[in-house]
C-alpha cells in the first residue's frame, strides 16, 4: 500500500508538468484549454481514488480477477458499454458517417448484432462453467495444459494487437487534443492502465468502466441533441440540410461522391463486394464474443441470472450509443464540413484528421467548454478500455499459464497475484514500447485483425466446448491453431499489409477481411481433428459432457460471491443502482429516508 500511496502521489504531479497544453480543434500544441485540463484531472484524481480504495479490498485471485463475484448485473452492464465503447467506436465511427454517409453503419451494425449471440450463446454459460478467464471455460472437460496454452496464446494475440491500436490512437489524440507530445502521451496512458491493473485489479477496472460509460453517453447525448436542435428536431431537414451541405464541403470525400453522382444515403460505396462485406461482418459480430476482456466480465457477477442481465443492459446501453453516432456523424456534415475552421482545405481533410469530426462537432454545438469536457471524455474512453485488455492479458499469464499450465493448479493465491501484477507491468511496458514503435505505422488493420482473431481462435473454441459433445482436445487445440495462423497470415498477405504497409505492388490475398475463410478453416479444423482422435482421452473427454452440460445449465457447484465489492449509498431501494449514477444523493442521504 505504501508503494501505491507513493504511485499516486507522484502521478499527478508528473501528469501536470507534461499535459500543461491543450489544443484547439486542429492545432497542435498551441493555446492553454483550461477546461480540458481541469476534466481531465479531475477525471485521473477520481480514478485514482478509487485503484486506491479498491487495492485495500483486493485480498483474493476472486477479488483481483473477479471483483468478488459480487457486482450486480446493471452495473456489470455499465461496466461492459464502458469496454466496449472505445475511442473507434465514438471518433471512428461518427467519422466515417461523416465521410461516406450511410456505409459507415456497418460497423456499429456488425459490432452490435453479436451481443445476441452472446447473451443466448454464451453468457449464462460462461458464468456457470468458469471462474476468471474464457479459459476455464474451455479446459472445463478437456485437457488443461495444451487447452490452456492454446487460450492463452489466443488471448495475448487479441490483446496485442487491440492495445496496439489503442496506444497509438491514445497518442495521437490525446496529442491533437491537449497537445502533449506523443511519446508523453503513450507512457502516461500506459503508466495509469498498469496502476489500475496491478494495484486495484478487477474492482478497479470495473469502476473506471462505469465511471467512462455514464460520461460517453452524458457527452454523446448531448452533442446528439444540440445537433437535432439545430433544425428544431426536424429528422427531414437535418438530414436534408447534411446533404445539401455535401455539395459545399471542401472534404475530398464528399467531393468525390458529389463528382461520382452517389448518393449519400445509398449504401455500397465503403464495400461493394459480397464476400468482403459477409467477411467483415462475421469478423465484427462473432468477434465480439470471443474478446477476452469481455468474457471476463461475465465473472464479475454472482449467478448466470445476472450475467444475462448484464448482457441486456449492455446491449441496450451500446445500441443506444450506436444510435447517438450515426446522429453525430450527420450532425457533423450538416454544421462542421461547411465551417473551414474545422477544415484542412489544402489536403481535403478535417483539421487534425478525419477522425476529429465528433470533437469538432463538439466545439460546433458547445464551445469551448463542451469541447474540453468531450476532450476528457475520449482519453477516459481510452484508459477504461486499455486497462481491461491489460488485465485480460495479465490474467492469461498468471491463471492460464503459470498458475494452471506450468504449475498444475499447485500455486498460492499470494504467488498467482504477484505474477499477475507483474505481466499487468510487462504488458505495459509492451505496450508503451510497441505505440511508440508504430507511431508512423498505418494501425487501423490492427482492431480489424483483434477481431478476426478473435472470432477465428477464440470464438470457435468457445462454442464447440460448450455445445458440442465431440470436441476433443486435439480438435480444439488444432482448429484453434489453424484459426490464428490462417487469420495473421491472410492479413498480412491482403492490400492492406502487404501493400500499405511494405509497400509491395500487389496483395497476395484478395481480401481485406479473413473472417470468413479463417473461420471456415477453424471450425473445419476443430470438427475433423475431434472426428479423428480415438484415443482413450477423448473418449473420457467426451464422457464428461453430460455433466458439463448439467452445470452449464443450472450452475450447481460455481462459487459462491464474495461480499459486494462496489461502492453504494446505505439506504437506496435495489442494488442495480450505480453510485455515480446517484451522486447528489450521497450528500443527502442524512435525511432521505427510504418511503
Amino acid at each position: 500500500m505504501n508503494q501505491l500511496t507513493g504511485a499516486l502521489l507522484a502521478l499527478p504531479v508528473a501528469l501536470w508538468g507534461t499535459a500543461a497544453w491543450a489544443a484547439e480543434p486542429g492545432k497542435a500544441e498551441s493555446a492553454l484549454n483550461m477546461t480540458a485540463i481541469i476534466m481531465f484531472f479531475i477525471f485521473v484524481v477520481v480514478t485514482l481514488g478509487i485503484t486506491y480504495w479498491a487495492a485495500a479490498r483486493t485480498k483474493s485471485t476472486k477479488d483481483f480477477y473477479a471483483a468478488g463475484g459480487g457486482i450486480t448485473g446493471f452495473q456489470n452492464g455499465l461496466a461492459i458499454a464502458g469496454d466496449y465503447m472505445s475511442a473507434a467506436s465514438f471518433l471512428g465511427i461518427s467519422s466515417m458517417v461523416f465521410a461516406r454517409g450511410y456505409d459507415g453503419l456497418i460497423y456499429s451494425i456488425g459490432w452490435l448484432v453479436g451481443w445476441p449471440v452472446i447473451l443466448f450463446l454464451i453468457a449464462g454459460q460462461c458464468r456457470n462453467l468458469g471462474r476468471y478467464t474464457f479459459a476455464d471455460i474451455v479446459s472445463y472437460r478437456l485437457s488443461q495444459v495444451p487447452v490452456r496454452t492454446m487460450s492463452a496464446i489466443g488471448t495475448l494475440f487479441t490483446v496485442i494487437f487491440y492495445l496496439i491500436a489503442q496506444m497509438v490512437g491514445a497518442g495521437q489524440l490525446i496529442r491533437t487534443l491537449f497537445g502533449l507530445p506523443y511519446e508523453y502521451a503513450v507512457i502516461v496512458v500506459g503508466c495509469l492502465m498498469v496502476l489500475y491493473v496491478a494495484f486495484g485489479g478487477m474492482i478497479a477496472t470495473t469502476w473506471v468502466q462505469i465511471i467512462k460509460a455514464v460520461l460517453l453517453l452524458t457527452g454523446a447525448t448531448f452533442i446528439a441533441l444540440t445537433a437535432l436542435n439545430h433544425t428544431g428536431f426536424n429528422l427531414e431537414l437535418f438530414f436534408k440540410t447534411a446533404l445539401e451541405s455535401i455539395k459545399t464541403s471542401a472534404l475530398a470525400d464528399h467531393k468525390k461522391i458529389v463528382a461520382d453522382g452517389k448518393d449519400f444515403f445509398a449504401p455500397g460505396g465503403l464495400i461493394n463486394d459480397p464476400v468482403s462485406a459477409i467477411s467483415l461482418g462475421l469478423a465484427l459480430m462473432f468477434g465480439t464474443a470471443g474478446l477476452p476482456h469481455i468474457l471476463m466480465r461475465f465473472f464479475t457477477v454472482p449467478n448466470a441470472k445476472e450475467a444475462r442481465k448484464s448482457v441486456f443492459y449492455a446491449t441496450g446501453f451500446i445500441g443506444y450509443f450506436y444510435i447517438l453516432t450515426f446522429i453525430i456523424g450527420f450532425g457533423a456534415v450538416m454544421m462542421v464540413s461547411p465551417n473551414p475552421q474545422y477544415m484542412d482545405a489544402a489536403k481535403g481533410v478535417l483539421a487534425g484528421g478525419n477522425n476529429m469530426a465528433a470533437i469538432h462537432l463538439a466545439h460546433a454545438t458547445g464551445g469551448d467548454l463542451f469541447l474540453g469536457f468531450i476532450s476528457a471524455v475520449a482519453f477516459a474512453t481510452i484508459l477504461a478500455v486499455v486497462s481491461g485488455l491489460t488485465l485480460a492479458g495479465a490474467s492469461a499469464v498468471s491463471h492460464d499459464l503459470f498458475a494452471s499450465a506450468i504449475c498444475g493448479g499447485n500455486v498460492n493465491e499470494v504467488t498467482e497475484m504477484r505474477v499477475s501484477k507483474i505481466s499487468a507491468l510487462v504488458i505495459g511496458v509492451i505496450a508503451i514500447w510497441l505505440g511508440i514503435q508504430f507511431e508512423k505505422q498505418n494501425v487501423a488493420f490492427m482492431v480489424g485483425l483483434a477481431f478476426a482473431i478473435a472470432a477465428s481462435a477464440n470464438f470457435p473454441i468457445l462454442l464447440l466446448s460448450i455445445h458440442w459433445k465431440g470436441l476433443t482436445t486435439l480438435g480444439a487445440v488444432v482448429g484453434g491453431a489453424l484459426g490464428l495462423i490462417t487469420t495473421v497470415t491472410m492479413v498480412v498477405l491482403s492490400k492492406t499489409v502487404w501493400v500499405d504497409v511494405f509497400g509491395n505492388k500487389a496483395a497476395l490475398f484478395p481480401y481485406k477481411d479473413p473472417a470468413i475463410f479463417s473461420m471456415t478453416i477453424a471450425f473445419l479444423g476443430c470438427w475433423l481433428f475431434s472426428k479423428l482422435d480415438f484415443s482413450e482421452r477423448a473418449k473420457a473427454e467426451k464422457a464428461r459432457y453430460e455433466a458439463q452440460e448439467v452445470r452449464c445449465e443450472i450452475g450447481i457447484g460455481i462459487a459462491e460471491a464474495s461480499k459486494p465489492r462496489v461502492l453504494s449509498v446505505p439506504g437506496l431501494p435495489g442494488s442495480r443502482e450505480s453510485f455515480f449514477l446517484y451522486f447528489p444523493l450521497f450528500f443527502f442521504r442524512r435525511g432521505w429516508r427510504r418511503p
